[in-house]
C-alpha cells in the first residue's frame, strides 16, 4: 500500500468514526472546522487517484450528477404497509386472532416519515428504494447515500453477502423549521408537514438538495438472505440489537412487553410525552417478537398478521366554514366539502372538510358560519366531527344540497339505498376529469405529465372525450393548448404510447369500475388472463374468487354489460392495449438484453437517458446509477463524468449510444 492509498484509508476511517459520533451518538468527537479540512483533503486525493475511490467513502454520500428520472424496483421482499388500530378496542381485536400461544411483543414508535428499504452486498450500500406500492418503489441510491445515519458499509468484520434494511426516513421537526423558514424568506412555498417535505425530498433528482435538507434514519427491520447465516436473528428485538452493531440508528424508546396490558402502558405513556420528541410521531407499531411466529401467521393481501400500528387519537381544532361547496367524483359521486378558516392540525394546514353527504349534514345540523370540531380521520383526511351550536352566528345559513350538477347541469339523483346523490351523465366533464387522472396515475397506467391542469385542459378543449382518445393525441395538436411546448407535447405523446406496455391488471384497475382497487384488480387479472374471460364470467364465477365478494362481482357484472363500455374495451383493443395475453396467439416475446446491467452517463443525441433507460428495461435488462463489478455495461455520451473513470478502473466495458442501439435492434 503507497503513501496515498494509505492515508485515504486513514482520512475515511476518521471521517466516518466523526459522522458516526455527531450523527449517532449526539457525542461530537471533532470540530466542523477540523471535519471540513479532513474531507477536502480526502476529496483532492480522490480527485487525483479516481482509482481509489470506494462506495462507501464519506465523499460518495453527496452524488455528482443530477438524475433525470428514477428506475422502478420490484421489491424482492413486499414492502407492506400495516394495519392500524384506532383505539384499544381493535388492538385487542387484533390480538386476539393469535392467542392461544404465548406471545411476546415488541413496541416501537411509529415515526411519520417515508420507509426506505436498503440492500447491502458484503457490506456495503449498493440500493436504496423507497416503499412504492409495497410492491415496486423507486431506486433513489444516490439521494439516500447523502442521509448521514444511513451507513454506507456495515460495521462488521465478516458481513453477510445480502442483507436488506427497512426504516424511516424523516426530518425532525428543528430541522422542518428552519427549511420552512429559509423557505419562507426566498418567498417560496413552504412545505405543510415534516413527511410531505421528507417525501418530496427524496424524489429530488439532484443530491445535493437532497443532502442540504438534512433527513435522519431510524432502521426498524432486518432480512438476511442466507437463511444458515450467524446473523439470522429469530427475534424482532434481537434484529433491532443486531442493527445497532451494524451501525443504524435505532429509535431507543422501545419496550419487550410480556402482555397486552403492558403494550397499552407503553401506549398511553407515548401519547402523553410524544410532544416532547425532536421528531413526529403518529403511533406505536407493535409487532410480535418470534420470527417463527410471524412466519407462521403470514400476510393478508395488504398487511402482515403479525404486526399492526396502534395510532394516537387524532388531533382535533375548532374553525369555521365559510363556505360549503360541492365536488363531483369520477364515479359521478357528488360529495359536499366545507371550506374553512384554516387551521394548523396534526402537522399539516387543513382550509377544506369533507361532509360525506345530505344525511351527514342533516344529523351534524351543519350550517355555513358555524364554528365546528375539525379532526384528521386516521391523521389523514380532514373531517367535521361536531357543531358547537353556541357559538352559531344570526346570519348562519342552511345548505340545500343541489339537484343539478354543477359541472354539466343534469338532474342529480339518489339511487335508492344510498346516501350518495349522483351525477349520472357518463358524458360529464367532472366525471371525465376523474376518469382521466385516475387512468394516468401511477397505480394504473402511470402515464408522467397527464396531471389535473393537462387534463382540464385537454377536456376544456375538447381534444379527448375518453381514455380511448388519449392515444389518438398528436404533438400537433397539443401545442396549440396554452403553455404546452413541443417538448413537453411530445413527451406527453410518447408516455401515452409507452402506457400500452401496462400489464392488464394495471388497466383493468385503470378502467375505473366501482369497488374495483388496485389489489382487488390484480387478483381478478390473475384468475381471468383476459378480458374476454372477465367479461363473461357470471357473478357467482366472479364470487368464487378470493377476496371478491358480492357488491365488486355485482359491479364487474353491471359495467361489462353496458354498450358503452363494451366498445371502450374494442377501442382500447384496437389501439393495441394490453387486456390480457392469449398465449396460443401470442407471439414469442424476445428480450435481448436479458440479465444485463447498465449504467448511463452524459448527454445523448438519440434519447434522453430516461428514453434510454425504458428501452433497455422494455428489453430486459436494468438500469442501475452506480457502476459496480455486476455492472455489464456503460453507456457512454457527451460530458460524461465520473463513472466513465469508475468504469475504466473496474475494466468494464464502455459502449456509445449507437452500439446500444444495436444492441436494442434499433439499428
Amino acid at each position: 500500500m503507497n503513501q496515498e492509498e494509505s492515508r485515504i484509508k486513514q482520512l475515511r476511517q476518521q471521517l466516518q468514526a466523526a459522522n458516526e459520533a455527531y450523527y449517532l451518538h449526539d457525542n461530537p468527537i471533532m470540530e466542523d472546522e477540523v471535519y471540513d479540512r479532513l474531507y477536502r483533503e480526502l476529496q483532492g486525493l480522490e480527485e487525483k487517484y479516481p482509482e481509489l475511490i470506494t462506495p462507501d467513502s464519506p465523499t460518495q454520500r453527496i452524488g455528482g450528477e443530477v438524475a433525470e428520472g428514477f428506475a422502478s424496483v420490484k421489491h424482492q421482499i413486499p414492502l407492506y404497509s400495516l394495519e392500524n388500530a384506532f383505539n384499544e378496542e381493535e388492538f385487542r381485536q387484533w390480538a386476539a386472532r393469535h392467542q392461544g400461544e404465548a406471545v411476546e411483543y415488541v413496541c416501537e414508535l411509529k415515526i411519520d416519515g417515508n420507509a426506505l428499504a436498503l440492500t447491502y452486498e458484503d457490506g456495503v450500500l449498493v440500493r436504496g428504494v423507497t416503499r412504492g406500492d409495497g410492491e415496486t418503489g423507486e431506486e433513489i441510491t444516490n439521494n439516500v447515500r447523502t442521509i448521514p445515519s444511513i451507513p454506507l458499509r456495515l460495521k462488521l468484520n465478516n458481513p453477510p453477502a445480502r442483507v436488506e434494511v427497512r426504516g424511516e426516513a424523516f426530518l425532525p421537526r428543528q430541522t422542518f423549521e428552519k427549511i420552512n423558514q429559509t423557505r419562507q424568506a426566498n418567498g417560496e412555498s413552504v412545505f405543510a408537514n415534516p413527511r410531505n417535505a421528507t417525501s418530496g425530498t427524496l424524489r429530488q433528482f439532484d443530491p445535493k438538495v437532497v443532502a442540504e435538507r438534512k433527513l435522519d434514519f431510524f432502521a426498524y427491520t432486518l432480512y438476511v438472505v442466507e437463511e444458515n447465516s450467524p446473523w439470522q436473528p429469530e427475534t424482532q428485538d434481537y434484529s433491532l440489537q443486531v442493527l445497532e452493531e451494524m451501525g443504524f440508528k435505532v429509535n431507543p424508546h422501545r419496550k419487550v412487553c410480556q402482555s397486552l396490558e403492558e403494550v397499552e402502558e407503553f401506549f398511553r405513556e407515548w401519547e402523553e410525552k410524544r410532544n416532547t420528541l425532536a421528531y413526529e410521531t403518529d403511533g406505536v407499531v407493535v409487532k410480535i417478537n418470534s420470527y417463527a411466529l410471524q412466519k407462521r401467521l403470514g400476510f393478508t393481501q395488504k398487511f402482515p398478521r403479525w404486526a399492526i400500528a396502534l395510532k394516537f387519537p387524532a388531533e382535533e381544532a375548532p374553525s369555521q366554514i365559510k363556505a360549503i361547496t360541492v365536488n363531483v367524483g369520477r364515479t359521478g359521486a357528488v360529495t359536499p366539502l366545507a371550506h374553512l378558516e384554516p387551521i394548523s392540525l396534526a402537522g399539516t394546514t387543513v382550509q377544506r372538510a369533507t361532509l360525506h353527504n345530505s344525511d351527514f349534514i342533516r344529523e351534524l345540523d351543519v350550517c355555513i358560519g358555524d364554528t365546528v370540531v375539525v379532526r384528521k380521520a386516521g391523521d389523514i383526511i380532514p373531517e367535521i366531527v361536531r357543531v358547537l351550536p353556541s357559538l352559531r352566528p344570526n346570519d348562519a345559513q342552511a345548505f340545500i344540497m343541489p339537484k343539478e350538477c354543477p359541472e354539466c347541469g343534469s338532474t342529480l339523483v339518489r339511487p335508492e339505498g344510498e346516501a350518495i346523490t349522483r351525477c349520472v351523465n357518463a358524458s360529464c366533464p367532472a366525471i371525465l376529469r376523474g376518469s382521466l387522472v385516475h387512468w394516468a396515475s401511477r397505480d394504473a397506467m402511470d402515464i408522467q405529465g397527464l396531471g389535473e391542469k393537462m387534463v382540464e385542459s385537454l377536456v376544456s378543449k375538447g381534444l379527448v372525450t375518453s381514455v380511448a382518445d388519449l392515444y389518438q393525441l398528436q404533438v400537433e395538436g397539443l401545442v396549440k393548448l396554452e403553455r404546452v411546448g413541443e417538448k413537453s407535447a411530445g413527451n406527453l405523446v410518447r408516455a401515452i404510447a409507452q402506457s400500452k406496455q401496462q400489464p392488464w391488471s394495471r388497466v383493468l384497475y385503470g378502467l375505473g369500475i366501482r369497488y374495483v382497487g388496485k389489489v382487488n384488480a390484480g387478483i381478478l387479472a390473475k384468475k381471468f388472463p383476459t378480458v374476454e374471460k372477465l367479461a363473461k364470467a357470471s357473478i357467482d364465477e366472479l364470487q368464487a374468487v378470493e377476496g371478491i365478494g358480492e357488491e365488486i362481482a355485482r359491479s364487474l357484472y353491471q359495467w361489462f354489460r353496458i354498450e358503452a363500455n363494451q366498445n371502450l374495451i374494442q377501442e382500447l383493443q384496437n389501439l393495441g392495449l394490453n387486456l390480457g395475453e392469449d398465449t396460443s396467439t401470442s407471439e414469442p416475446i424476445t428480450q435481448p438484453l436479458a440479465g444485463k446491467t447498465f449504467v448511463l452517463t452524459g448527454k445523448f443525441n438519440s434519447f434522453t437517458r430516461k428514453e434510454a433507460q425504458t428501452l433497455i428495461e422494455q428489453a430486459g435488462g436494468k438500469v442501475t446509477s452506480s457502476v459496480s463489478q455486476k455492472t455489464d455495461y456503460v453507456v457512454v455520451g457527451e460530458d460524461s463524468g465520473s463513472k466513465q473513470e469508475k468504469a475504466k478502473a473496474l475494466e468494464i466495458p464502455q459502449i456509445g449510444e449507437d452500439e446500444l442501439k444495436a444492441m436494442l435492434n434499433q439499428e
